[in-house]
């Protein structure tokens, strides 16, 4: 799910009037993040340590991503107006990155991507603290709602494994810090931001890298030439993904685009059938409706109390 967080990019400062051409980019947005998700699930699963998955992804997103962003806008993008908010919030990405991962490892990829759909509830219920803005019932109500969608989806008697429910639980957490770390950086442009997420990241992971490489090289020696793949498409998934998104948004608002991201829940439950045959049971899917219905309904009801 992590992504460019509509408030880093405004469809308004770009003068934007494509609705139809944000919506579309955005829901290719959400099959590539997904699959982020279901490459990182697949190379945990033949033995690809989660360090060395999160070094694999962030380098190879960073070189990317610099690659089809610097030739047109210049070192300038690597310019931040406020560094320490950006290093922050690499920093929590980083950790709902793996987080997320973890999260992957034991549970079905449907039932993460709709646990990940708690953090934007999450940032709604305490942005009055977090973000300084009027409190709201509606808002209170609407998070609430998707919480027992959640307890829905990880009740007892569901099969989830209960490290993994934990994981999904603090990976929505981290998302909605990072959600509103994306706000303290917004006098940013979307792709000094994306290039500072990428570069803190990689920065860390590759620090570290000395000391989980020796247990790794036996792993990635016996990979197959199609594992290695999977496993290098993760970088290139995630800067798809996010690239997409920054699109999306320059050519749609994103109060128009909300309700479409959470069709990623849907290309998630697809690939997690396609590649695992894990498909989700009818309680499962009532609880994914009850959180999508919950965001949907506050998000055109936050567009419409704009717009009055």
């Amino acid at each position: 799910m992590s992504g460019v967080s509509p408030a880093t990019v405004s469809a308004a400062a770009y003068g934007a009037t494509r609705p139809v051409a944000g919506i579309v980019v955005l829901v290719l947005s959400t099959w590539a993040l997904s699959g982020l998700d279901a490459s990182g699930k697949f190379v945990q699963g033949v033995g690809v340590p989660l360090l060395m998955l999160c070094w694999v992804r962030y380098v190879f997103h960073l070189v990317l991503v610099m690659a089809l962003v610097m030739p047109t806008r210049g070192v300038s993008v690597l310019r931040s107006a406020r560094p320490g908010a950006q290093i922050a919030r690499g920093a929590i990405m980083l950790l709902a990155t793996m987080s997320s991962f973890t999260t992957l490892h034991y549970l079905p990829q449907a039932e993460t991507t709709a646990i990940n759909f708690l953090a934007p509830l999450i940032v709604l219920a305490v942005a009055p603290w977090a973000l300084k803005e009027p409190p709201r019932l509606s808002r209170w109500i609407a998070s609430g709602v998707g919480f027992l969608g959640v307890l829905i989806i990880i009740r007892p008697g569901s099969g989830l494994h209960v490290a993994g429910t934990l994981f999904g639980l603090l990976t929505a957490f981290l998302f909605a810090c990072q959600f509103i770390a994306t706000r303290r950086v917004a006098v940013d442009g979307p792709f000094t931001t994306l290039i500072w997420s990428g570069a803190v990241g990689s920065i860390a992971l590759t620090v570290i890298l000395p000391f989980v490489l020796p247990s790794a090289l036996p792993v990635l020696a016996a990979l197959t030439p199609m594992q290695w793949l999977v496993l290098l498409s993760t970088g290139f998934w995630g800067a798809l993904g996010h690239l997409l998104q920054v699109q999306a948004y320059r050519n749609a608002p994103a109060s128009m685009l909300a309700p479409f991201l959470y069709l990623q829940i849907i290309s998630g439950a697809g690939l997690g059938w396609l590649i695992w045959g894990q498909f989700p049971d009818t309680l499962t899917w009532l609880g994914i409706a009850i959180i999508c219905a919950s965001g949907i309904t506050i998000g055109t009801m936050e567009w419409r109390r704009r717009n009055l």
